[in-house]
């Protein structure tokens, strides 16, 4: 069997021994069985009769004394899309989602799931999802995390079925957190999103459940029980009450910072997502998103954007003396990000305009092309939000007229000069130099 299954990993078709292969499955051996299951599910899709002649197996198999032994005959007769294994499958499965081990039961909610892709109208009609709804009852964390999941996938593929748990469920899925390994707090956490609070303490029992899930070592813990706890802050009625959630809520944040660079994106996208509804939720907090050298260029372009959002008139200053310093890197993206998160700033907060401005001339005087061109571009918006303000450096940026290359920066500089052309003595013969080209 191990050759067998050597063989078909490499691309071989080793089909035609199908019969033997079925035969080998009356050897009560676990291993010769998980090797058998595999050979069957690679080849019993496209080969209808290899699934036909194995059934009878897999009954013998669903009424073995070994759990372990069930289980996998649920599980390989989910994934085989066969009209006939599909029939024999559902009175097995209607037993194995009542099983006394926790460990068939498991298996079996996940079958419902694999069922249902293959058939939405059959799962309805043998009232396998009133089953798995029975199953968040269950005894077992396990168990009860495996059908949150197939349920929460129920509902997001149908468009008819809608997963509703009401205060007393939530209750009894946040009991089960402690004892579920992380992908089963993940799919527990993740189905608390389809409870909907009838009153504000009601929302704020299952914040105060979750807040301790904000120290798990898992990163997918902790975001989503961010996630759950943001969605529960929209039906907290006391703004008291959520002035220490947010509190709460951000050294967790800060500290995703601190893993592997693909946590540090999704983190910083969600922080984003959280700074528009709650922009005081990370408050002096900017330097922990000051970009570092090392870090790859998707997050230093996020963290970009959650300084932009942490930039207040106490802290403008140092973010510019920061922006300044990343718009002297050799990264031209993130060069050119740097300088319009400066412009930004101009626009966003007017007492730290002159400063930005200022900063931009400086960039602007160091003459690396795309440093200018990007440096003209935001000078335009600074333009028209403070109108007669800074014309004085019009003559700076009608020396760089030559370095333009780019369409946005070229646009730019003619809307400069049109616009300030009564304070330009040779604007016509500006503007003509654009003609030329």
């Amino acid at each position: 069997m191990k050759k067998v299954v050597a063989n078909m990993t490499m691309g071989n078709d080793m089909s035609a021994l199908y019969h033997e292969v079925i035969a080998c499955m009356h050897i009560p051996d676990l291993e010769v069985k998980k090797m058998v299951y595999l050979f069957l599910i690679n080849y019993a899709r496209a080969r209808a009769e290899i699934a036909n002649h194995a059934v009878n197996g897999f009954e013998d198999d669903l009424n073995d004394a070994n759990p372990l032994t069930r289980a996998m005959a649920i599980r390989t007769m989910g994934y085989i899309y066969v009209e006939r294994v599909i029939e024999s499958l559902i009175d097995p499965l209607r037993h194995c989602l009542r099983d006394r081990d926790p460990y068939v039961r498991k298996t079996a909610a996940m079958a419902v799931l694999k069922l249902y892709m293959f058939d939405r109208s059959l799962v309805e009609e043998e009232k396998f999802l009133d089953m798995l709804k029975d199953l968040l009852a269950d005894s077992n964390p396990s168990v009860v995390a495996n059908a949150v999941a197939a349920l929460t996938e129920v509902s997001e593929r149908s468009p008819h079925i809608k997963l509703k748990l009401n205060m007393k469920i939530a209750g009894k899925l946040i009991t089960a957190l402690n004892e579920c390994n992380e992908w089963g707090q993940i799919y527990i956490l993740e189905s608390l999103m389809y409870v909907t609070p009838q009153t504000s303490e009601d929302a704020e029992t299952v914040i105060e459940r979750i807040l301790p899930r904000l120290q798990h070592g898992n990163s997918g813990v902790v975001l989503v029980s961010v996630k759950v706890i943001a969605y529960m802050m929209n039906y907290v009625g006391r703004t008291e009450t959520l002035e220490p959630i947010l509190r709460k809520l951000s050294p967790p944040l800060v500290t995703l910072l601190t893993s592997g660079p693909e946590v540090q994106y999704i983190t910083l996208r969600n922080i984003q997502l959280l700074l528009q509804r709650w922009p005081t939720i990370l408050q002096n907090q900017q330097r922990a998103f000051f970009c570092k050298y090392d870090d790859p260029i998707y997050v230093k372009l996020a963290k970009l954007e959650v300084i932009l959002s942490l930039t207040t008139e106490e802290n403008a200053r140092v973010v510019l003396a920061e922006l300044v310093e990343y718009a002297t890197e050799i990264d031209v993206d993130f060069v050119r990000k740097a300088v319009r998160s400066i412009g930004r700033i101009a626009i966003k907060i007017e007492l730290a305009a002159d400063r930005s401005v200022r900063a931009l001339m400086d960039l602007i005087q160091t003459k690396v092309n795309y440093v200018v061109q990007e440096a003209i571009v935001v000078i335009r918006d600074i333009f028209r939000k403070y109108p007669n303000r800074y014309e004085s450096i019009i003559g700076t940026l009608c020396e760089n007229l030559d370095t333009l290359d780019e369409a946005e920066a070229r646009a730019a500089m003619i809307w400069i000069i049109g616009q300030y052309a009564d304070r330009i003595d040779n604007s016509d013969e500006v503007l003509g130099r654009f003609l030329e080209t």
